[in-house]
């Protein structure tokens, strides 16, 4: 059996990714979100986190500009989910230190 090609992170992806988790908030989005065996909704984060949508959208946003999260619009809901090889490549990156 083949093995599965590694995702690498160039320079500028490493920055946002440690930018994107420097903030508490986020990281805890992100490790509730990895939790997760499927996508989550956003009422289910609202739930879960005391923050307004406002604030849970902007926390989203950075986290998929970060490539950590993929979103996915059903009608009026918003689906989250966490993108594991973005994350394994970038613990390869820190292991590298």
């Amino acid at each position: 059996m083949p093995k599965a090609k590694q995702l690498t992170l160039d320079a500028r992806t490493r920055r946002g990714i440690a930018k994107a988790l420097a903030d508490p908030r986020r990281f805890d989005i992100l490790r509730h979100l990895a939790a997760q065996e499927s996508c989550l909704g956003c009422g289910d984060l609202l739930e879960t986190f005391p923050i307004t949508p406002a604030t849970l959208s902007h926390h989203l946003k950075e986290l998929e500009a970060a490539n950590l999260i993929t979103t996915e619009r059903e009608g009026k809901f918003l689906r989250v989910q966490f993108l594991r090889p973005t994350w394994e490549a970038y613990l390869r990156e820190l292991q590298k230190l």
